[in-house]
């Protein structure tokens, strides 16, 4: 299964996809905003999870939250995004948005597998 990670600060998407790497999940697509999420998104049919980050240049997690929603062949797309904004009104404003989990930074390897295990519906 292909799974886009989307963040503008390298090192997080590097910490991301180690991460998904150790829970053997080896098919990874990367973007460092909502704008190249998107391109990559219809060019790589297959992804199977999206994860993102909320603040980012050109286009937020938020804005392409929202246009992958918008899209009827993504509706299903399971979305986490792993973000520095934790505050309810933000985690709120995610999930209205189509967020199907929520990761506050800095977050551990295991708080990963479980949000993964739960949009996945399987152990991971």
């Amino acid at each position: 299964m292909k799974i886009l990670v989307v963040d503008d600060s390298s090192t997080m998407r590097r910490i991301i996809k180690n991460t998904l790497n150790r829970l053997n999940f080896n098919d990874l697509l990367e973007a460092e905003n909502g704008a190249q999420a998107w391109e990559t998104l219809v060019q790589n049919p297959g992804v199977g999870v999206l994860i993102t980050d909320w603040n980012m240049p050109e286009m937020n997690g938020l804005d392409l939250v929202k246009k992958v929603r918008a899209e009827a062949k993504y509706v299903d797309l399971p979305i986490i995004m792993v973000t520095t904004e934790g505050g309810k009104t933000e985690v709120i404003t995610a999930l209205k948005a189509g967020v199907n989990n929520y990761i506050v930074k800095p977050f551990t390897p295991d708080v990963l597998k479980e949000k993964l295990e739960a949009v996945l519906g399987a152990a991971a």
